[in-house]
């Protein structure tokens, strides 16, 4: 697979792992880890454990297989989510994708927290809700609302976004008791960042 401006690294598909326990410790821990949380994160919100976390955290940061998730839209934009795990330079790396382009282009990045231009709940939700057919998408709306989810910038609509992400936790696999903590976790840290700004343009608009 051949990403325009990733050929410096061997980039494969890393669809068949979100299904292995320990990928969504692994992925959305870090939120609730840069200490504003009261309550120490752990991998049990999401029905996981340490173990899992710790033999899978080697095969998503091997520096000699940087994994993609493909998250196209049905009707408009997509994304690629990408593992950069270059030596001394890890972390996860956002492109959009537009339709009638050749190419994604990098709109964000997470290295402890999120750079670059993010999503409304809105936007959001509406990538999650419109899978594309094609055979590389990830067409489980639960699983590319989670992909996205370091992406959010607009904490509106808390309640309702509480209840579709405890939904979507849930759905692939944490325990109903726990999903709830998680999702409050989640959306605690995310509402600590700086609100997103209307005038900014939109991601989704292809400007």
């Amino acid at each position: 697979m051949l990403i325009k401006g990733y050929d410096v690294g061997p980039v494969v598909p890393g669809e068949s792992l979100l299904v292995h326990p320990g990928f969504w410790s692994n992925y959305l821990l870090a939120m609730c880890s840069n200490g504003g949380c009261a309550e120490r994160p752990v991998p049990e919100w999401f029905g996981e454990d340490g173990a899992d976390v710790d033999a899978l955290s080697e095969v998503l940061f091997d520096p000699d297989r940087w994994l993609v998730f493909r998250v196209p839209a049905d009707d408009g934009p997509g994304f690629v989510v990408i593992y950069r795990n270059l030596d001394g330079d890890y972390g996860t790396d956002y492109l959009i994708t537009h339709p009638g382009r050749s190419y994604a282009e990098q709109i964000a990045s997470w290295d402890g927290d999120l750079s670059g231009v993010g999503l409304t709940w809105s936007e959001l939700t509406q990538i999650a809700d419109n899978p594309s057919l094609a055979d590389e998408s990830i067409q489980d709306t639960a699983t590319r609302l989670l992909l996205l989810l370091p992406l959010l910038t607009d904490p509106d609509g808390q309640e309702a976004a509480s209840a579709r992400l405890i939904a979507a936790l849930t759905a692939v696999g944490a325990p109903q008791d726990t999903a709830s903590i998680a999702a409050e976790h989640l959306l605690a840290h995310l509402t600590r960042r700086s609100r997103h700004d209307p005038t900014w343009a939109s991601p989704l608009s292809g400007s």
